[in-house]
């Protein structure tokens, strides 16, 4: 008797008929002798809705008040899942963030998960019940009420399934799975059967939406296998797995992009020790995540310093950092917002020169120019303007054939 854990994100619970769609889904699973636990974010649009009527109500919301209105949300989907159930002869029990004693950190509306207790759940496991629980959503060792974030129902889940060593843990979307790029960009975009958890932590760090970095984090260290698919179809999805032998040969697994950056640029900088740290502690502080960063020596003893953060964090930053270059002798801040950041992945760049070349080659013919640079084992990264980013896009995919199944390094070269 297998142990499932599933979630279903706001899409595949956007209505009442969905849920019940989703509940008789479960309950097949659940006859069929398994024990299931299953993951619920709100209803879509729900989120956006209450984060509106805190705004309606204080310019910049009490962000622990926040955490108890978004709260709200998944309390509503769970608990009617469960009346589902139980009107289809079946037998549920929803609970929510608290009362489960999934304990978080004091980060309000981003905590992290540091241990779960899963003695109540399994209690009710073992009374045949099916167990759902309000994603997105933990308690401090005070007792408040936190959110985890956007996407932190697929965290709840990955972190439930290896408290409780499942078997498995399926994440439910509106889409097939994990592909090559975005089907909506590149229609010649393949479903990708198996991926590893390194090259999903890059895919999702660099703007793939499917699965939350921090889920697949966790995934990976307590090598919980994951299976992406649809709500909507009974069809196999992607399964985010250690790395094998068959992912090693492949040359690029994925392309991804994200129009979410903004670029950020301090000019004449002191170049001496110490100054990197006074410009990136106060953004660190703020809880600003920075991405690239690249510095040029001008003179020997002014540089220029350029890096790129989230766009939705770009006002914040060049407030924080107009007052930085006050204080260090800077001579200006500028910044841009119409970037785009364009990412191609594959562990098979390990142990293949010549990818990032390649890639840059290809740019260069469509006239796309790149204005960053990152690498790693297994990923290169270019910043380029965002009116380019469709384009570029395409160009990488036909270039490396990822529309071709299992296209190996042979074959590509």
């Amino acid at each position: 008797m297998a142990l499932i854990v599933q979630k279903f994100g706001g899409t595949s619970v956007g209505s009442t008929d969905k849920i019940k769609t989703v509940a008789q889904r479960v309950l097949k699973n659940h006859r069929q002798g398994n024990r299931m636990v299953v993951v619920l974010s709100a209803m879509s649009g729900e989120t956006d809705r209450l984060t509106g009527l805190a705004l309606a109500m204080q310019h910049i919301p009490d962000q622990r008040e926040m955490d108890m209105l978004l709260a709200t949300g998944e309390q509503v989907t769970v608990s009617l899942f469960a009346m589902a159930v139980k009107e289809m002869g079946g037998d549920a029990v929803s609970l929510l963030g608290d009362q489960v004693a999934i304990h978080t950190d004091n980060m309000h509306t981003k905590a992290r998960i540091y241990s779960i207790d899963p003695d109540l759940i399994n209690k009710h496991l073992e009374q045949g019940k099916i167990v759902v629980i309000a994603g997105f959503q933990g308690v401090t060792d005070s007792g408040d009420i936190t959110t985890l974030g956007r996407g932190g129902s697929d965290t709840t889940a990955v972190a439930l399934a290896a408290a409780m060593r499942a078997d498995a843990c399926e994440i439910f979307t509106d889409v097939e799975g994990v592909y090559t790029t975005d089907p909506n960009v590149c229609p010649q975009a393949r479903k990708i059967d198996y991926i590893s958890y390194d090259e999903m932590l890059e895919l999702a760090s660099l703007g793939a939406k499917v699965l939350d970095i921090r889920s697949v984090g966790l995934a990976k260290r307590f090598s919980v296998p994951v299976h992406v698919r649809s709500t909507f179809s009974e069809n196999i999805g992607t399964w985010v797995v250690e790395e094998d032998k068959i992912m090693e040969s492949m040359l690029v697994s994925g392309i991804t992009y994200s129009k979410n950056e903004a670029r950020i640029t301090i000019k004449q900088v002191p170049d001496q020790p110490g100054i990197a740290a006074k410009v990136f502690l106060p953004i660190s502080d703020a809880g600003i995540l920075v991405d690239m960063i690249i510095q040029n020596t001008t003179d020997g003893r002014l540089t220029d310093m350029t890096f790129t953060v989230l766009r939705r964090d770009y006002d914040r930053a060049m407030e924080l950092l107009k007052k930085v270059a006050a204080d260090i002798g800077a001579q200006a801040v500028s910044g841009d917002e119409s970037i785009a950041k364009v990412s191609i992945v594959g562990v098979g760049m390990r142990n293949h020169p010549g990818i990032a070349s390649t890639m840059f080659q290809i740019l260069a013919k469509e006239g796309v120019n790149m204005m960053m640079v990152s690498t790693s084992e297994i990923k290169v990264s270019c910043i380029i303007a965002e009116k380019y980013t469709e384009l570029a896009v395409r160009a990488l995919h036909d270039a490396f054939a990822l529309d071709k199944d299992n296209l190996p390094v042979e074959e590509a070269e």
